[in-house]
């Protein structure tokens, strides 16, 4: 599940760098995302003999956790297997860190997903988008597109990030951790835990 906001408005803003992600995996696949019943727009495949889902909400960050809790629920599937991907204004433009759980780090929607789903026992990829603003403007900054310069770091983290889901898909957290370790001694920009 990629957080972020629908809508063209918000296409290359930092906020949606979870859905950047997810649009660029799916590409990656031929694989299209189309509207559901829920509050959410989803995309489907396998890998490995492994059948995935792709979710983007339909609603804002904010709700994000009211469209996990119905999609988990209509689907029967457990949280271990919810891989959020979201920005994170608390670390370097471009710098991944791989999760098995934790708090919210003061995203909303990861504080929302946390809130609806009554845990924060969900593996997440987070993804640096820096902290190159002033106090108070954190909301104008996150929904800001990212810079050129940003963008070409974050050609690097859309490769990096796609390849993380795709281990995440084929052998859950333990292959995701694995999987980040390798491009942690590899790449300065990738963390684990």
């Amino acid at each position: 599940m990629g957080i972020g906001n629908i809508g063209l408005r918000y296409q290359r803003n930092r906020h949606n760098a979870g859905f950047l992600i997810l649009d660029y995996f799916a590409q990656n696949r031929s694989i299209k995302f189309r509207a559901a019943e829920g509050d959410y727009y989803f995309s489907e495949g396998d890998l490995n003999q492994v059948h995935y889902f792709l979710i983007k909400p339909s609603n804002y960050v904010n709700n994000s956790g009211v469209v996990a809790l119905q999609f988990l629920k209509i689907n029967k599937i457990d949280l271990s297997d919810l891989l959020v991907v979201c920005d994170d204004v608390n670390m370097n433009m471009g710098k991944l860190r791989v999760r098995r759980s934790g708090g919210d780090g003061g995203h909303n929607g990861l504080a929302s997903l946390i809130y609806h789903l009554n845990s924060n026992q969900f593996p997440r990829l987070r993804v640096g988008i820096g902290s190159d603003y002033k106090e108070g403007e954190l909301s104008s900054y996150v929904l800001d597109d990212f810079s050129e310069d940003d963008d070409k770091i974050f050609e690097t983290v859309l490769k990096n990030s796609s390849f993380l889901v795709e281990e995440f898909i084929s052998g859950g957290i333990e292959a995701m951790l694995n999987a980040n370790s390798k491009l942690y001694n590899n790449d300065s920009s990738a963390e684990f835990n």
